[in-house]
């Protein structure tokens, strides 16, 4: 049986959810009368509602009458709990969004999450009354969290890895075919033995693993070496570090999922006297400032982060207005330095 005790007011769907004895997503597509949820399940959610004055669509309602021009961005930590948002790619993802969003008159309010400790994390987020809207950048370990959010809640756009099928809106590079092209970068290189340097938890990661996977697949090449590897600066160094020497010999091309993993690749390959590209090719991801900067200078796959940060803010405008917005999917550039 649901737990009836209220304990205080009822003013969220996730408040609503924890009586109810279900998810929030369930609670947003049952007060939405949605087929997803069986006739059972909504019946009893929505005289809970009832008993307790929360009306369907409450919450959006409410911020829409109580119009806050702030927009919620969030960053959800799930796959690496240590990683820190002073990461170069969040900075310059933020830095973009600020400029966007104050240029259309609105402020920016930023949360850094971890959802293992903190399951409700959007639901609360999005019910506070302090958003008008909320983009989540990076959708971390947390699909289906983001998932049944979208069912119940429309201004919200998401930076991320784009799925056939998603009902959340996304904007993001494809990943998939952004890993092809590194891998296809190292091969042309002359790299034949390659490895991926990353966590493949991310699902971002993930997908740009699996692009690698289908080029070397493709050429008959050995299948890629996973080197798992944390994204926290702490961390990531001494692993990278311990990859290397437990490999040492057996790849000649990495592939770091980040273009931050790569320079502190290049700091380890230089300590272990490896050089680069003639022992060792490397290739990153995202194309940041820093990849002008390291020595020798980063090949990497850009991903167009000014225009993501565009899109983020014109996308959840239009949801805020009431429209119906696809996900945008940029293309990668693969950007030919000296590493491979």
């Amino acid at each position: 049986m649901p737990d009836r005790d209220t304990k205080g007011a009822v003013r969220t769907i996730t408040d609503l959810a924890r009586i109810a004895g279900v998810s929030p997503g369930t609670v947003s597509r049952a007060l939405a009368g949605k087929s997803l949820v069986n006739i059972e399940t909504r019946t009893k959610i929505q005289a809970i509602a009832r008993e307790h004055g929360f009306r369907p669509n409450q919450m959006a309602s409410g911020l829409r009458r109580q119009k806050t021009d702030v927009i919620g961005v969030v960053i959800p930590l799930g796959h690496d709990t240590r990683q820190q948002i002073s990461d170069a790619f969040f900075m310059t993802l933020l830095g973009h969004l600020a400029d966007e969003l104050t240029r259309e008159g609105y402020d920016l309010m930023l949360r850094r999450v971890v959802p293992g400790k903190d399951a409700d994390w959007l639901d609360r987020f999005i019910g506070s009354g302090m958003i008008d809207g909320v983009i989540v950048i990076g959708q971390s370990d947390q699909f289906d969290r983001i998932e049944d959010v979208a069912d119940g809640y429309d201004p919200m756009v998401v930076w991320g890895n784009h799925t056939e099928g998603q009902r959340h809106c996304v904007v993001g590079t494809d990943n998939r075919l952004g890993g092809r092209m590194a891998a296809e970068r190292l091969i042309a290189a002359g790299a034949t033995r390659l490895a991926f340097l990353g966590d493949t938890t991310a699902i971002e990661f993930a997908a740009r693993f699996a692009g690698a996977q289908d080029s070397v697949a493709r050429l008959g090449l050995p299948p890629i070496v996973t080197l798992r590897t944390h994204l926290s600066p702490d961390r990531a160094s001494e692993e990278i570090a311990r990859h290397l020497a437990d490999h040492a010999g057996t790849i000649d091309g990495i592939f770091a999922a980040t273009d931050t993993l790569a320079a502190l690749c290049l700091t380890e390959l230089r300590s272990q006297g490896i050089a680069v590209p003639d022992d060792m090719k490397l290739v990153g991801f995202d194309d940041l400032p820093i990849a002008r900067q390291t020595v020798p200078p980063l090949t990497t796959v850009r991903q167009d982060i000014a225009a993501g940060a565009q899109g983020l803010v014109d996308l959840l405008l239009r949801r805020l207005a009431g429209e119906e917005t696809e996900s945008l999917v940029m293309p990668p550039q693969l950007v030919v330095r000296a590493t491979a």
